[in-house]
């Protein structure tokens, strides 16, 4: 993975999602070295998850979300 590059999905299960991810199965992800979690956010309700996703997809929370974990990603 490209440092500061940021995958962001929904899942309801997230260790099986990012072993999907590191087997190379996955289009988009394939391109990439290993992935590693570096930061993730829990929810009761999928409807809350979905729309979290879809802001960080869609706008500025993106950029906020880079700059809190930004040490994370440079690590990586």
């Amino acid at each position: 993975m490209r440092r500061g590059n940021l995958y962001i999905g929904f899942t309801k299960d997230l260790r099986e999602r990012l072993k999907k991810h590191n087997s190379k199965s996955s289009r988009y992800t394939s391109r990439y070295d290993e992935w590693k979690l570096v930061y993730y956010e829990a929810y009761v309700s999928e409807k809350d998850a979905r729309e979290r996703e879809k802001r960080l997809k869609d706008g500025r929370a993106r950029y906020l979300l880079k700059q809190r974990i930004k040490h994370s990603i440079e690590e990586v």
